[in-house]
């Protein structure tokens, strides 16, 4: 392992194309086989994108697979404001509620990660 530490927080819905998120699983999945230290977060409209690529399915699925073990969950506070929430519990997914009920992109920092946004 390097001493890299990546966080890719994915932004973006599938329901406006599966680029930027497609992109941000494809690094993160650079990272990884290169031995760093990756996790992904997904935030804000991101939420909408982990519960629809969550099922089977979808045709992003199988690199949500590959990097099931570096998913750190999704911002409880968007996933309810999304009506997310279901589906993705349903998959099992963390919530992180770690500031004020929302994901912590600070927290990442505190940790050393530096952050990478799609």
């Amino acid at each position: 392992m390097t001493d890299i530490k990546v966080a890719v927080v994915i932004y973006e819905s599938v329901s406006s194309g599966n680029a930027r998120v497609y992109r941000g699983l494809s690094t993160a999945l650079e990272f990884k086989r290169a031995g760093d230290e990756v996790v992904v977060m997904f935030d804000g409209s991101g939420v909408e994108s982990l519960a629809a690529i969550s099922d089977s399915s979808h045709k992003l699925n199988p690199l949500l697979e590959e990097l099931k073990d570096n998913v750190i969950g999704a911002c409880d506070l968007c996933a309810r404001s999304h009506r997310a929430i279901k589906p993705i519990k349903e998959a099992g997914w963390p919530l992180l509620n770690d500031y004020n009920g929302e994901a912590s992109v600070r927290k990442l920092v505190v940790e050393g990660y530096q952050i990478l946004n799609f």
